[in-house]
């Protein structure tokens, strides 16, 4: 028996039960971690409203990001062994002290990567590098907008895309979390509850705008989002934190400036293991540069998952926030 936390039914933070659970021995093409750390991200609140439909049905164990020390392997796995420390991003499992994995999902951390660090950086750092990577080329002289500059993802990309020459505009919700996004990056911090975020951008700018947004909030963002945006901007929707952006006119994309717009997921980015290996690579690379650092600002014991998922929707954290089994 192990501990864990399922959702049984979709709801609140309150539908998280923490419990003992059985796991079987690791199958063909697995391997068996004990997990050393798991990541809170905001996909776990959509899996535990239901807005994300959940690939096994209920009940789940909560969670899509984690590391740990391989304790066993399955049958045909034969690039991985026991004593590997590995890192993940898979769909639901991670809120566990122990579970099995799919061998070809986990990489082998650096010896410079902590477990801790891993579970903060598997999913919302390479997430920050097919965004600025991949999806937008993000270059020297580029002008990029990052909404919730001080949170997970945001922090991270503020680092990055200051590290790749670009200015860096910031939201932010307090005058803390401005310092924080300055401190990590972010040229211009606003504060989107006391200031229109459109215009303030306009004057940063000298009204040439942006060229890439990327949004993580969603539905209070928008369609503001796309008046920052100079003509063939692109607009990056990459998360509902506010809730999910209503369909819209898909016209607006022309009267205001022949613009781009994608909903990236990390699920397609690295869906071939070849790619999943060069985006890892390529992220614990900037980290361990020192371009990069990876916050760690939230540390919650397994069994306090309601509560860690409470400060994470009522924007009560900042950076990355773990689990610790």
């Amino acid at each position: 028996m192990v501990a864990a936390v399922l959702v049984h039914k979709h709801g609140g933070p309150e539908v998280l039960t923490y419990e003992d659970i059985d796991i079987p021995p690791p199958g063909p093409g697995q391997v068996r971690l004990k997990q050393h750390a798991a990541g809170i991200n905001f996909i776990d609140t959509y899996f535990r409203m239901g807005m994300y439909p959940s690939p096994v049905g209920l009940p789940f164990v909560s969670g899509n990001e984690g590391a740990g020390e391989v304790i066993a392997v399955g049958d045909g796995v034969t690039d991985l062994k026991v004593g590997d420390r590995v890192g993940y991003v898979v769909p639901l499992g991670a809120y566990a002290a122990e579970r099995n994995l799919p061998a070809e999902r986990a990489v082998k951390l650096p010896a410079d990567i902590s477990y801790e660090q891993a579970a903060a950086t598997m999913l919302k750092g390479m997430t920050v590098c097919y965004l600025l990577r991949r999806t937008f080329n993000v270059q020297q002289g580029n002008t990029v907008l990052i909404h919730a500059a001080a949170g997970g993802v945001g922090l991270i990309a503020c680092q990055w895309a200051n590290a790749l020459g670009a200015t860096v505009i910031g939201t932010v919700g307090s005058k803390e979390k401005a310092e924080l996004a300055k401190a990590n990056g972010c040229h211009h911090a606003i504060l989107y509850r006391d200031e229109d975020f459109v215009a303030r951008v306009k004057d940063i700018t000298g009204g040439k705008l942006c060229d890439v947004v990327y949004d993580g909030v969603g539905k209070t963002t928008f369609p503001a989002s796309l008046d920052c945006l100079r003509p063939l901007g692109m607009f990056v929707s990459f998360g509902s934190a506010s809730g999910q952006i209503d369909a819209f006119n898909i016209n607006l994309l022309q009267t205001k400036g022949s613009l781009f717009a994608t909903r990236p997921t990390l699920n397609h980015y690295a869906a071939k293991r070849e790619d999943l290996l060069k985006l890892a690579a390529e992220t614990f690379e900037v980290v361990a540069s020192g371009k990069v650092k990876i916050p760690v600002n939230q540390r919650y014991p397994l069994k306090e998952a309601q509560r860690a998922h409470r400060d994470l929707e009522s924007r009560a954290t900042t950076g990355a926030s773990v689990l610790l089994p």
